[in-house]
């Protein structure tokens, strides 16, 4: 219930912020005119007809011309003797951007149109996050999100029982569909699908069984196992989805054996991937970061003797975020404490052999077919490790092989093979290097990496006559049948953000949270800001996209008015570029309906409300000593030392919470 009340109190907060700050526009400068509007939402107009549009009453007897934007397309309306008509708008919800930079939320049906306040779209993802919080299960709780979000998209009429009907409707036929329609999300579903396969036929052949074989001899006990699958947490760097599923399907059963916990088995591989991916020079994510950078540095001239790929450089001296979850994982580790939910957790799994949060096999999700080897099965290593390292070596060359062919394109060369097009490419190697996995198609690579890591799974496992073929493919089904439940909250997750993205969700936190602020407080507004856009819509991707093209520019306008120097202008530019990554993925690690979390839970086999329950405290911590380092670090002028001692000096102040907080765990055997 105190999760209830301060969610709660959040969002009476941005309701009252939302009311007032709409209420009234003093002024608005146009280029022809400068023309003051009493109430551009003024409720007295009531319900106006389609044809008529939204009436605009001006305070003075003015003509002139006012300059917004509809759905993102400019329009001009005249205003003749202090009265002018927004016309055409076509029947559905109008985002309307005023020349002050205010917005508004209006919708259209029926010959009426009807303010919708912008505070209510916070409410379908608060909503779908709250009753996943208080009531612990995931796919009810993001379908009603969805329905609370599609029945305000349809204008709020409460008085017709046939709008909650095709409200219902819609929710299915409109949003879920096009979340499965579109090709990207399609391509993590195959991907997960192919994965879960892949699994599914190693374990039945005892390659998996041989993998935990191996590992048991460097796994001697708790600690060293989940130093284990730290490390290849941190070595899978390339891309945070493959990283995920190998890393959790691999340890699970090793983590198992020394009765550590799924909620920290499920902890360790969510905050490795998305960290380690996020800041490393070479992976999937570096295309977005760099052509969301780029998009915003281009009204900026200070900024054109930079390429977006070393402002990124630059900025990864402020990553604090990402950087120190790796550091806090291993001192957590290196320790052998727990706090929060999590010592719970470790506590049961270590004293009672519980490592899952269910109370029993038959509660415990999502896993729950039989996926032992098969009786006479060989327990041989490479079984299963070869299709894993196909899956990697491929993932890796496919990335080279789209990024080569794009980036060949956008050069307008010749595709005479990649010596001849990386020998054209400007920067050094690794900026070389990282424009190319940048530019190539990550979803394709990962769809051809799987597919070939069954295959080669499927031809091990008939060759070896370990199974017969029918056995195979049967195995193979079965894999994609436990990949199922998570592809439901996946989908039904995509199709809520779906629903933030009609209300403009991140469009009204960004505005809300901004305004007359000092150079030295964006990096912290921020940050604040980007964690919570992330948390609410769980998506990493969508934040930056969001917030880069609104963060860099403002930070240049705000420090230029402050009369800040340029060099330490720059530095608080580089330290926002940072802030918004680092942030994003805080916010990710945070929110249920993030689809790296839920797919760590899956991987995993962990509950997934537990798995966010446990991890949540272990991520605000890291993110208090991240925003704490960053604000200090920006405030003495930044720069690459200053960022140093300032991260040295956050690794200490963790050691010391962990000593702290924490208690012993109990030791089964080894290290």
């Amino acid at each position: 219930m105190k999760q209830f009340g301060s969610f709660l109190g959040l969002f009476l907060l941005l309701a009252h912020f939302s009311l007032f700050s709409q209420d009234q526009i003093d002024s608005i400068h146009t280029e022809d005119s400068i023309i003051s509007i009493a109430k551009i939402q003024d409720k007295n107009i009531g319900h106006l007809p389609i044809d008529k549009g939204i009436e605009l009453n001006v305070k003075s007897k003015q003509s002139g011309i006012l300059h917004l934007s509809v759905n993102g397309n400019d329009k001009e309306i005249v205003i003749d003797n202090g009265h002018g008509v927004i016309t055409d708008l076509d029947e559905g919800l109008h985002f309307i951007e005023w020349p002050d930079s205010s917005q508004s939320l209006y919708h259209a049906s029926k010959g009426k149109t009807k303010n919708i306040p912008l505070w209510l779209s916070l409410v379908p993802p608060l909503v779908a996050i709250i009753l996943a919080l208080l009531f612990k299960e995931v796919i009810v709780s993001l379908f009603i999100g969805i329905l609370s979000g599609v029945l305000i998209i349809g204008g709020l009429q409460w008085t017709s029982f046939s709008f909650y009907i095709s409200s219902l409707l819609r929710s299915v036929d409109t949003f879920i569909v096009n979340a499965l329609a579109d090709t990207g999300h399609l391509s993590v579903i195959l991907f997960s699908l192919l994965i879960g396969g892949m699994v599914a036929i190693i374990s039945k052949n005892g390659g998996m069984m041989g993998i935990v074989n191996i590992l048991s001899r460097f796994a001697k006990g708790p600690k060293s196992t989940q130093l284990i699958t730290w490390l290849l947490g941190i070595l899978i760097f390339f891309d945070d989805y493959a990283n995920t599923l190998i890393v959790g399907n691999t340890m699970r059963s090793v983590s198992d054996t020394f009765r550590i916990s799924r909620e920290k088995l499920a902890y360790i591989v969510d905050s490795t991937a998305a960290p380690v991916a996020a800041v490393a020079f070479v992976t999937t994510w570096i295309g977005a970061e760099l052509g969301y950078i780029g998009d915003a540095i281009i009204t900026i001239p200070e900024l054109s003797n930079y390429t977006p790929y070393a402002l990124f450089l630059k900025s990864l001296k402020y990553s604090f975020y990402p950087i120190l979850t790796l550091i806090f994982i291993f001192m957590l580790i290196r320790q052998g404490r727990d706090y929060g939910p999590m010592l719970k957790a470790e506590l049961r799994a270590r004293t009672t052999g519980q490592v899952s949060p269910a109370s029993s096999k038959a509660d415990d999700e999502p896993d729950m077919e039989d996926l032992n080897p098969v009786k006479n099965a060989k327990m041989i290593w490479w079984h299963a490790a070869l299709p894993i390292f196909l899956v990697i070596l491929c993932t890796i060359i496919g990335l080279c092989s789209t990024g080569f062919a794009s980036t060949a394109d956008s050069l307008n060369l010749d595709h005479n093979g990649w010596a001849s097009i990386w020998g054209a490419m400007d920067g050094s190697f690794f900026q070389k290097l990282g424009n190319v996995i940048g530019a190539g198609d990550s979803y394709a690579a990962l769809i051809w990496a799987s597919f070939i890591g069954v295959l080669t799974s499927i031809f091990i496992t008939v060759f070896t006559k370990t199974m017969k073929l029918h056995d195979t493919m049967h195995w193979m089904v079965t894999g994609f049948k436990t990949m199922l439940p998570a592809i439901i909250i996946l989908v039904l997750a995509w199709a809520l953000a779906s629903t933030t993205e009609a209300l403009h969700t991140a469009d009204f936190l960004s505005k809300a949270l901004s305004g007359n602020i000092h150079a030295y407080v964006l990096p912290i507004l921020i940050f604040v800001l980007a964690a919570f856009i992330s948390f609410s819509t769980g998506s990493s991707w969508s934040t930056m996209a969001i917030l880069y093209p609104i963060a860099i520019p403002t930070s240049y306008a705000v420090c230029q008015a402050s009369g800040l120097p340029a060099d330490q202008g720059l530095e608080i530019i580089l330290c926002v570029i940072a802030t918004v990554l680092g942030a994003s993925v805080l916010g990710d690690h945070c929110s249920p309906i993030s689809d790296t979390t839920i797919l760590s839970s899956l991987a995993t086999d962990c509950n997934h409300i537990d798995h966010v329950r446990t991890q949540l405290p272990y991520a605000l911590t890291v993110g208090f000593v991240s925003i704490v380092a960053m604000t200090v670090a920006i405030i003495l002028g930044g720069g690459f030392l200053i960022c140093v001692i300032m991260l040295s000096l956050s690794v200490i102040c963790m050691w010391f919470i962990i000593r702290i907080l924490g208690k012993d765990l109990p030791q089964e055997k080894g290290i």
